[in-house]
């Protein structure tokens, strides 16, 4: 493989640092609603793939729109007037000459069917078939990448020249703003609190010591009967964010929902299907959270969609994730680091175990020098991008959260 650097960082660690911002997009937001309509045809496209030919051929499908309908909700009811827009663009292998003959892939009847049902596992209120037109533009891989994919059948070939970046560990803000979103789309709340729709929002202001959390959920109108009845449903949403803030975070924290409203003027963020995609709110593919989750503009990141990017070859992809699993591996198994920062950079055509370089850059603890760490940082590394191949199945079975 290419260069290993490890070094130094010389400035202060988030926690340490006086402002710290932090977002998420949940589930049901428009951007998040586009990275899963676009990671769905991937997998749908993976498993036919697979299932016909024994492999996974060319295909990346980072490229989807939610396009905003129009609807009508009031208190106890209300309707969808003009249904979402959603599509997915990209590049897949839609035939197949062997000595068979032409094998022709049914690629969009998969891809549309792949963005149905994730939307039916994603949404209690909304219907697929009523509410939204699903869509898609994937057109025959071009030849050049499709070489090089099929170069790579034993050691898989970078099909960009590419980086990924990731860092470890989340501070208290990040973990909280990642634990109040997936809260508040987990299933025991659904069940206690069912008017809160699936389009959650959270951003995460630190400032010194004092976290304020601002959630955007969108309210169920059919289970809200009136006013009062909102008014109560966000207090509880408040309540219980605060109870959770005091289980994973020191610092005294505030909650903030829905801070649009207008009750003078009879403006709430009540939605017929539980997503602002009904009422005009659009998304994109990439717009939303980074590899581990989040939105974290005082790290580094990357600008690289994960979702619908191929498992095998595209590095815009398996990059990020390995960096992310590198730096969290980095930071648990090496005495004295504080804050780790791993970015892999490819070369187009180059075997994805042979980056061009690594990039670990550390934040140590007081009496730790790089010199102590760099040994065991490299063979972390090492190993990481051995079994880069791994990551393939990994990211395939949903063992970890890729936005």
């Amino acid at each position: 493989m290419g260069e290993i650097i490890v070094e130094k960082l010389g400035w202060k660690p988030v926690e340490e640092q006086e402002v710290e911002i932090v977002e998420r997009k949940g589930a049901g937001h428009p951007d998040h609603i586009a990275d899963d309509a676009s990671e769905s045809v991937c997998r749908a496209l993976c498993q036919m793939y697979r299932d016909m030919f024994g492999t996974i051929l060319h295909h990346n499908v980072d490229k989807g729109i939610v396009v905003g309908g129009r609807s009508s909700p009031r208190f106890g009811g209300g309707e969808v007037i003009e249904p979402i827009y959603i599509m997915v663009a990209g590049r897949a292998t839609t035939e197949v000459l062997s000595e068979d003959g032409l094998t022709l892939i049914p690629v969009g009847s998969a891809a549309v069917e792949a963005i149905r049902n994730q939307l039916k596992e994603t949404f209690r209120f909304l219907d697929p078939d009523k509410h939204v037109i699903i869509d898609y533009k994937i057109k025959q891989g071009s030849e050049d990448l499709k070489k090089v994919f099929e170069l790579g059948k034993e050691m898989p070939r970078a099909n960009d020249t590419s980086f990924g970046v990731s860092f470890a560990p989340l501070s208290q803000t990040e973990r909280l703003v990642l634990e109040t979103e997936l809260y508040l789309n987990s299933p025991e709340l659904k069940k206690e609190l069912p008017e809160v729709g699936e389009d959650i929002k959270v951003m995460g202001l630190r400032r010194g010591d004092r976290i304020e959390l601002t959630i955007a959920a969108a309210i169920i109108s059919s289970l809200t009967d009136d006013p009062d009845h909102y008014m109560n449903v966000k207090e509880e949403i408040r309540d219980r964010i605060l109870d959770l803030a005091a289980k994973i975070c020191e610092h005294p924290v505030e909650v903030y929902v829905n801070t649009a409203d207008d009750p003078e003027h009879g403006a709430y963020y009540i939605t017929v299907t539980g997503t602002s995609a009904e009422a005009g709110d659009d998304g994109n593919t990439g717009r939303g959270n980074r590899v581990h989750g989040l939105i974290t503009p005082c790290r580094y990141m990357s600008l690289e969609a994960t979702a619908g990017k191929n498992p095998v070859n595209h590095v815009g992809k398996i990059y990020n994730v390995l960096a992310m699993l590198t730096s969290e591996a980095i930071y648990k198994e090496v005495p004295g680091i504080r804050e780790v920062y791993v970015k892999v950079l490819s070369r187009i055509g180059h075997p994805i175990d042979e980056p061009a370089v690594v990039n670990v850059q550390v934040i140590l603890d007081e009496g730790y020098t790089v010199d102590r760490v760099r040994h065991e940082i490299e063979a972390i590394v090492e190993d990481k991008v051995g079994r880069v191949r791994e990551l393939t199945d990994l990211m395939l079975s949903g063992k970890f959260m890729m936005f």
